[in-house]
């Protein structure tokens, strides 16, 4: 006859089997793992990204508060009517090098690379006409004067990471949809890094001032562009998916564009 206790330890080892089951059935542990490991990295590397542009607008700030304000407002303008915008429009890579990876296209994945950079590239070009008359537009909508001025000042110093910022998002989007995720971290966070050092001898150290700001922002998203391109040129793992710069993507950009205008749309 089996002891009380060992009846109790049984039940109990039967009523734990069952939890189990029960958040096996509610979840699975495997899966969440994957995808946690997949997702952590593009978090950080995005936040660290972004860092940028937020470290500059501090070092802005301390300058006095007109420069805070204007920063700031300038740095607003600029995420809703540019950065994110150009997240949006790489948001089409999600799903054609998604596509193409899945089903073996490897090369595809390098033209789907070059068409949205094109995209982005000539949105760019539109986006950087509204930043560069974008003081008018702020005293329209009755910001202060002195406060629109020094944005529009700031704003035109970022055009040139604007071009970048649509760049490194393609290049971003055709990584992980390969999976490769883990490095982004550091080429992430290398460039911020450096990024404090720039900023703070443009604006404390030249004649710059706060000019200095917008321009070191730009200097530091143009070196995460130059080092996330090297990786993709140099790593023998993108032989298939990279393989050089083609014509072919010119017939590709309409194809592409039909994917990227709703999703920059939704970033919106």
């Amino acid at each position: 006859m089996a002891s009380p206790l060992n009846v109790e330890a049984a039940n109990g080892c039967t009523s734990q089997r069952a939890s189990k089951r029960c958040w096996n059935k509610v979840m699975d542990f495997g899966e969440a793992k994957i995808q946690v490991s997949f997702a952590v990295p593009v978090v950080l590397s995005n936040v660290f990204y972004f860092s940028i542009t937020m470290v500059s607008v501090m070092f802005a700030g301390h300058l006095g508060e007109i420069e805070l304000a204007a920063s700031t407002l300038a740095n607003s303008w600029a995420t809703v009517t540019g950065f994110a915008f150009m997240i949006g429009l790489s948001g089409a890579l999600e799903t054609l090098c998604g596509q193409g990876f899945g089903a073996g296209m490897y090369k595809m994945l390098g033209i789907y690379l070059q068409a949205s950079c094109i995209i982005s590239f000539f949105f760019s070009i539109i986006i950087s006409i509204l930043w560069f008359y974008i003081e008018p537009i702020l005293i329209l909508l009755h910001q202060d004067h002195e406060i629109s001025r020094n944005a529009a000042l700031y704003m035109k110093y970022l055009i040139p990471g604007l071009f970048a910022f649509g760049f490194l998002q393609n290049i971003l989007r055709f990584l992980q949809t390969q999976s490769i995720v883990k490095p982004l971290v550091l080429f992430s966070v290398v460039p911020l890094g450096i990024h404090f050092g720039i900023v703070y001898s443009l604006v404390n150290k030249t004649s710059l001032g706060f000019k200095g700001a917008p321009m070191a922002a730009s200097i530091s998203i143009w070196i995460s562009l130059i080092l996330l391109a090297a990786y993709v040129v140099f790593a023998n793992k993108f032989n298939n998916t990279w393989q050089g710069l083609s014509s072919e993507s010119f017939r590709c950009i309409i194809r592409n564009l039909k994917l990227a205008l709703p999703s920059a749309a939704m970033y919106w």
